[in-house]
C-alpha cells in the first residue's frame, strides 16, 4: 500500500488514454447513443456502476434488469427515507392500517398514468400484487399471509391479511414496482419472469430510448405525475448508463469528465480528491462514502464441506479483515459487527452473544477448531483434507473488474491456505457469477446484504428465508435451512419495534447465527459515489444545504430516495 499513490497516478494516466481511445466518439459537448445519435452534454447524465453485463431484460419483476427498469420506468407504491427512516408516499397517495392490523387500505393519486396514456388504476396494483400467486415470482412468499387484495374503486385497493406482517409488508410497498396489466396479463405464468419485456411502459419519469452492449439510454417523458403533484421534475433529458468493465476504466472516464456519476468503488479516493480532477464525494473526509450493506463470505452449504458448522466457523477464524480494511480500502470502510447489522442497528446487537459466540481473526484457533472436527492433514502438503481423507479444493468466485472484491477475495484465499484450507479465488464475468449463485452451483462467494431498511427483519430475511428454491434471486445464497430460525424471522416480521419481544426475538436470531455461521459478515460497504462538477453541480453532500438523498444508481436504491437525486441535479451551464 506504501506505493499506491505512483501506482494511482500511472493508472489515471494508463487508462484516460485506453477511453480516449475506446471513447473517441464522445466529444467534450455531446455522447454518443448506441443508434450513432448524439445526445446534448448539458442535458445528458452518465452513470455507471450498477450494470456489469449488457442490457439484456428490461423485466422488473425479477433482479437483473437493466439499470434504471425499476425506479426510472417502473415504480412502487411508496419510498423510504433512510435519513427519517420512514415511508413516503409515491404512486400512493396515503396508505392505513385498521386498528387491528388487520387490513390495510393504499388511495392512489389521481392522475397517474403509464407511458401509453392508459391511466394507472387500482386494478393494476392488485394484478401486480397477484403476480406473487405465481411461484417463480420473487415475492411469492407474499401469499402466505395476504389473504385478499380487492380493487373497491379506481383509486382504492383493500388488502386483507390472514397473518398481519406489519413490517414485512410495509417493506414490500417500497420495494416492488407496479406494473401495467394491460401490458401484462396477456403473458402466460413462464412469461412474468422470462420475457425480456424489450418495451418497458411504466409510469416513471423517463422511457426506454436505446441500448447497446455497453450502455443503457433512457429519455425524459413528458407529463410525469410527480411533476404537479409533489413538484418534483427530473433534470437530465438522458440518462446514460455506462455498463461496466471494469472499476479502472470508470475512473478513467470519471476523471475525463465522460462519467458523471460512479457508483463503482474507484482506487485512490483520498488522491481524487485531492488532485485537480473535479471529483467530489459525500463526505469530504475518510470514510469519504456513505455507508449501503455488509459484505459477507457466502458458503454453499448444500456442499461439502460448507455443510459442516466447523468447517464455516474455521473458515470465519481464518480471515483478517483488518487487512481488507486497511490494505484493500484504506480505511474507507470498517470492519463489520460479527452479526453483520449496520451501524444503524446497533441498538439491536446482543452483545453477550457476540461475546459467547463472535468470531474473530486467529489462524492457531481456526486450525484447532478444523483438527477438533476431524480436518487433518494427512499427506504433509500443509492443506487440510476432508473426513474421510480426500483433499479439499474450493474456489471463492468475485465478479471480474471487481477490483476491491478481487483484492479481497485474495486476502480471504491467503488466510484460509495460511489456516490449511485450500481455497483459491477466481473472477468469472458477473453474468456467469450471477447464474451460479442464483443456480447454488458455486463453493464460496462474496456478496452484499442490501443493508439500508426500514427494519432488521430485511437482513434476517436475508439469511435465513425458506423454503429454499432451484432458484434463489434474491436471498438464502447460502441455501441453508433452519426451520426454527425461519420461524422466528416470521415473528419478528409481525412485531412491531415497540414490542419488548422484538428485540428479544433479534437475540434469539443473532444466536443461531452465530452458532450456525451460515454466511460470514466481514466488512461495512460504503455506497460507492464519485461524482464530478464538469457537467452537473448541486450533488449530495454533508455540506449544508445540499440535497441529502441518495446519490446511488444501484437497482435497489431509486426507491430509497436516488429518484430525488435527479430532481435536484443542476447542469453546469445553467450556473
Amino acid at each position: 500500500m506504501r506505493t499506491r499513490p505512483r501506482y494511482i497516478a500511472a493508472l489515471f494516466t494508463a487508462v484516460l488514454l485506453a477511453t480516449t481511445a475506446c471513447e473517441g466518439g464522445d466529444s467534450g459537448s455531446s455522447g454518443n447513443s448506441s443508434n450513432g445519435g448524439q445526445y446534448p452534454r448539458n442535458e445528458t447524465l452518465y452513470t455507471s456502476g450498477s450494470a456489469w453485463g449488457p442490457p439484456t431484460t428490461w423485466n422488473p419483476i425479477v433482479p437483473g434488469y437493466a439499470t434504471g427498469t425499476v425506479g426510472l420506468v417502473y415504480e412502487p407504491l411508496f419510498i423510504f427515507n433512510p435519513e427519517k427512516l420512514e415511508l413516503e408516499p409515491w404512486l400512493a397517495e396515503k396508505g392505513e392500517w385498521s386498528a387491528d392490523n388487520k387490513t390495510y387500505t393504499v388511495t392512489l393519486r389521481d392522475g397517474v398514468k403509464w407511458s401509453d396514456d392508459k391511466p394507472l388504476t387500482a386494478d393494476d396494483v392488485k394484478y401486480t400484487v397477484e403476480l406473487g400467486k405465481i411461484k417463480a415470482v420473487p415475492y411469492s412468499n407474499l401469499w402466505n399471509w395476504l389473504a385478499s387484495v380487492e380493487a373497491t374503486d379506481q383509486r382504492t385497493v383493500k388488502f386483507t391479511f390472514s397473518d398481519p406482517r406489519v413490517q414485512e409488508w410495509e417493506n414490500w410497498l417500497y420495494e416492488n414496482a407496479i406494473v401495467p396489466k394491460h401490458i401484462w396479463e396477456s403473458r402466460s405464468e413462464a412469461d412474468i419472469t422470462t420475457h425480456k419485456n424489450e418495451k418497458p411502459v411504466g409510469s416513471g419519469p423517463y422511457v426506454y430510448q436505446a441500448h447497446a452492449q455497453d450502455r443503457m439510454v433512457w429519455k425524459k417523458k413528458d407529463g410525469w405525475w410527480a411533476e404537479k403533484a409533489l413538484n418534483l421534475k427530473v433534470a437530465p433529458t438522458y440518462v446514460v448508463d455506462i455498463v461496466n468493465s471494469s472499476n479502472e476504466v470508470a475512473l478513467g472516464l470519471l476523471t475525463s469528465g465522460r462519467l458523471d456519476l460512479s457508483n463503482n468503488f474507484l482506487p485512490g479516493v483520498a488522491n481524487l480528491l485531492k488532485g485537480d480532477f473535479k471529483v467530489k464525494t459525500y463526505y469530504a473526509e475518510p470514510p469519504y462514502m456513505l455507508s449501503a450493506n455488509t459484505a459477507m463470505l457466502i458458503p454453499n452449504t448444500t456442499k461439502a464441506p460448507m455443510n459442516d458448522v466447523a468447517f464455516r466457523k474455521a473458515l470465519a477464524e481464518s480471515i483478517e479483515v483488518k487487512k481488507i480494511v486497511e490494505g484493500v480500502y484504506g480505511n474507507i470502510v470498517k470492519a463489520s459487527n460479527p452479526t453483520g447489522l449496520l451501524p444503524v442497528y446497533d441498538q439491536y446487537v446482543d452483545q453477550a452473544t457476540v461475546s459467547s459466540s463472535g468470531f474473530t481473526f486467529d489462524t492457531n484457533k481456526a486450525k484447532a477448531t478444523l483438527a477438533a472436527a476431524g480436518y487433518k492433514d494427512t499427506n504433509g502438503d500443509g492443506k487440510v483434507e476432508d473426513k474421510a481423507g480426500k483433499p479439499i479444493s474450493l474456489k471463492l468466485i468475485v465478479p471480474s473488474g471487481w477490483t476491491d472484491w478481487m483484492e479481497a477475495a485474495r486476502v480471504i484465499a491467503e488466510g484460509a491456505q495460511a489456516a490449511g484450507l485450500n481455497i483459491v479465488a477466481e473472477f468469472p464475468d458477473a453474468a456467469a457469477l450471477d447464474d451460479a449463485r442464483t443456480a447454488g452451483k458455486f463453493d464460496l462467494l462474496l456478496n452484499n446484504w442490501t443493508g439500508v431498511s426500514n427494519t432488521p427483519w430485511t437482513y434476517y430475511n436475508y439469511l435465513f428465508q425458506m423454503p429454499v428454491q432451484a432458484q434463489q434471486f434474491s436471498a438464502n445464497f447460502s441455501r441453508y435451512q433452519n426451520q426454527a430460525a425461519w420461524e422466528l424471522v416470521q415473528k419478528l416480521s409481525r412485531t412491531p419495534s415497540s414490542d419488548p419481544a422484538y428485540k428479544t426475538t433479534i437475540a434469539e436470531l443473532q444466536k443461531i447465527q452465530l452458532t450456525e455461521m451460515p454466511a460470514i459478515p466481514l466488512w461495512y460497504n460504503g455506497m460507492w459515489a464519485q461524482y464530478t462538477e464538469s457537467a452537473w453541480t448541486n450533488w449530495p453532500s454533508e455540506a449544508a444545504g445540499a440535497p441529502k438523498d441518495f446519490p446511488s444508481t444501484w437497482n435497489n436504491m431509486w426507491e430509497l430516495g436516488s429518484i430525488k437525486m435527479l430532481t435536484q441535479l443542476k447542469p453546469v451551464s445553467s450556473k
